[in-house]
């Protein structure tokens, strides 16, 4: 983490210097009249963009909530690796780490084939594959991660807050101008002002109001899809119990009472259970039922055979049957029709799924991380606004996926055990079925298709783990001047900047006449090279795109002294020495960076990596041409 940039100021570093042009958030202060960005909701893919647009204070955004105040318990709770990398970049994975359970392994429970209305634990499957990610998988209260999101947004330079207590109750886009050409009305929901009505106007719109969005209905676009016809119940508790596993995350499959999940919460005693239900008839839903949380405790006390729960205070409840849908696009763009979008929609407003994969919360999450760079770059004039027609295009194909493979997994969890499953003759579907999800539920099976974001490289050979369209996927390296120890991914920070990974030959050092030296001196002077072609006069030369370099050598083996000149920039209000930008291999054994992600030791290369952490073109040092020609596809 890097602070005093423009000058030293005493207290917490992540409360950043208040920009002078902030909006005046006194009490009774009315809503703005126009602003960039409208957001509608305050879930966890709202906050996410808000944060995001919130380090912008040129950029207007307002984002309302229809209920008076941040939710305190309840609601979704596993966070997965892929979720945890993006957390690094807001600044708050190692606190989340530090409050949360960590999934570490997953147990299974069946019939016990001696006694078939017994359980007894089958397998267990390690729940996060080595080097799969630097991150675990944790289990966290959703309330709780929404706090540290109002953080980010309350210590970002536009000191931005959500305003509760408003929802839309409408939209209009008007076609003939580009002038906040969105008029949202909003509707009070707090009941004190007797349904009053306010209209704003804006640039844009992002609804993240949840499966009944007001904001989807209003640009016409419907969730289709299909319910399972089962009543499942969801409770977090404090209980004691013989069952021995309790804090281990277990999926239990009974011969006659239905299946459950167990995951165990924060704090060491309380833990979240799913439990099926009934059957429903196709036209029935389970809130039909008046199931109660008795009747939730009695069924696991059913399931857990020899084992019995005794709860001592249930924190939260609720009944749903599972449903998977989805719409045809994210944005207010009609089929057909060769024009920018205005309006989008994200999260459970334009797709939804059962719980039990864990992945609703992450992927609305990722949806919003996707959007938000290219809605800052647009609003800040860097990009056309033809950049922001890639959301429905990128971020469809995953909640597609999504869909499909929740939709698999939710039948697995409500169908009985077979024969052969209970005889031991066969490994059980449920396990099987895990073991193939586990890139899927961490996150990092993301694989974004080709296009102008997304380079067809002929150099992919050179950084064969670091596929283009996946995750740029971290690894541990030191950094040069202080032989600091860390993770290379850490270095990305959610501002809407991208990345040039510069890793050297193998005879490639610091040396000026050197590979890096060419590439870093052609980046920092040529006319025809992205930084000065992209960044604008006046502008801290890393503004746009952030350049760092890996070195095979150990730190003591290179010159510092003779590292080129943007691997050491002068930047902010002081001009201040920036001396976080080289790196090389691990010298303490913990992984080396080429090794581990397959990076060609003779030719060394580029990664190129989007704001949102994805890689996006792999080339040789020399590549200068290419590199150029691809920011000159989306940035101006």
């Amino acid at each position: 983490m890097q602070f005093y940039k423009n000058g030293f100021r005493g207290g917490n570093p992540d409360i950043k210097e208040a920009a002078p042009n902030r909006r005046n958030r006194d009490p009774n202060q009315p809503l703005p009249e126009k602003v960039d960005v409208l957001i509608a909701g305050t879930g966890p893919a709202g906050l996410c963009l808000a944060a995001q647009l919130a380090q912008f204070p040129e950029i207007t955004t307002l984002i309302t909530e229809r209920m008076p105040d941040n939710i305190i318990k309840g609601k979704a709770d596993g966070i997965n690796t892929r979720s945890m990398e993006m957390f690094q970049a807001f600044g708050f994975a190692d606190k989340i780490k530090r409050e949360t359970y960590w999934v570490n392994q997953t147990a299974f429970w069946m019939p016990d084939p001696t006694n078939p209305d017994l359980i007894k634990r089958v397998g267990r499957v390690q729940d996060v594959a080595d080097d799969s990610s630097e991150m675990p998988h944790i289990l966290i209260n959703q309330a709780r991660l929404h706090e540290l999101f109002l953080d980010v947004m309350k210590n970002s330079p536009s000191r931005l807050a959500p305003d509760y207590g408003w929802e839309v109750q409408g939209l209009t886009i008007d076609p003939t101008t580009d002038d906040h050409p969105v008029t949202v009305t909003l509707k009070d929901a707090t009941g004190l002002n007797w349904g009053a009505t306010k209209t704003v106007r804006a640039n844009y719109v992002v609804g993240c109001d949840g499966a009944h969005s007001a904001v989807r209905k209003a640009i016409g676009r419907e969730l289709r899809g299909d319910a399972a016809n089962q009543a499942w119940g969801v409770m977090d508790i404090l209980a004691n119990t013989d069952f021995p596993d309790v804090r281990q995350k277990c999926l239990i499959s009974s011969a006659k009472e239905g299946n459950l999940l167990i995951l165990p919460r924060e704090g060491g005693y309380v833990f979240r259970i799913y439990v099926a239900l009934d059957k429903l008839r196709p036209d029935e839903k389970a809130a039909h039922r008046k199931f109660t949380q008795d009747d939730m405790i009695a069924a696991v006390n059913r399931i857990i055979k020899p084992y019995a729960i005794d709860v001592k205070e249930v924190v939260w409840w609720s009944i749903y049957d599972i449903g998977h849908s989805i719409t045809d696009r994210f944005d207010d763009v009609p089929e057909g029709v060769d024009r920018d979008p205005r309006v989008f929609i994200a999260g459970d407003a334009c797709h939804t799924h059962s719980p039990k994969a864990g992945q609703g919360m992450n992927v609305s999450m990722q949806d919003t991380f996707n959007l938000g760079w290219k809605l800052s770059l647009v609003l800040q004039g860097r990009a056309d606004a033809s950049l922001l027609r890639s959301y429905t295009q990128e971020r469809l194909t995953e909640a597609k996926r999504l869909v499909e493979t929740d939709h698999k997994w939710s039948r697995v969890m409500s169908e009985p055990t077979t024969q052969a499953e209970r005889d031991g003759t066969e490994e059980p579907r449920m396990i099987r079925q895990f073991k193939e999800n586990l890139e899927f539920t961490g996150g990092t099976a993301v694989k974004y298709d080709t296009s102008y974001l997304f380079a067809a490289s002929a150099h992919q050979a050179l950084a064969k783990g670091e596929e283009i369209g996946r995750r740029f996927h971290s690894a541990p390296v030191v950094r040069v001047s202080d032989a600091k120890q860390m993770q290379l991914g850490h270095v990305a920070q959610a501002d809407a900047r991208w990345r040039i990974y510069a890793f050297a030959g193998k005879a490639d050092g610091s040396h000026a006449g050197s590979a890096i030296h060419r590439l870093a001196d052609w980046l920092e002077t040529d006319a025809k090279s992205p930084i000065v072609k992209h960044t604008r006069h006046g502008e801290d030369i890393d503004a746009v795109i952030d350049f760092r370099a890996v070195f095979q050598q150990t730190f003591e083996q290179l010159a510092y002294e003779h590292m080129p000149s943007l691997l050491k920039p002068k930047t902010g209000k002081l001009g201040l020495q920036d001396h976080e930008k080289a790196f090389c291999v691990d010298h303490k054994g913990v992984g080396d960076i080429f090794d581990m992600r397959g990076i060609n030791r003779d030719k060394g290369c580029m990664v190129v990596v989007r704001p949102d952490q994805y890689v996006a073109h792999v080339l040789p040092l020399d590549g200068f041409e290419e590199l150029s020609a691809f920011f000159a596809g989306f940035l101006r």
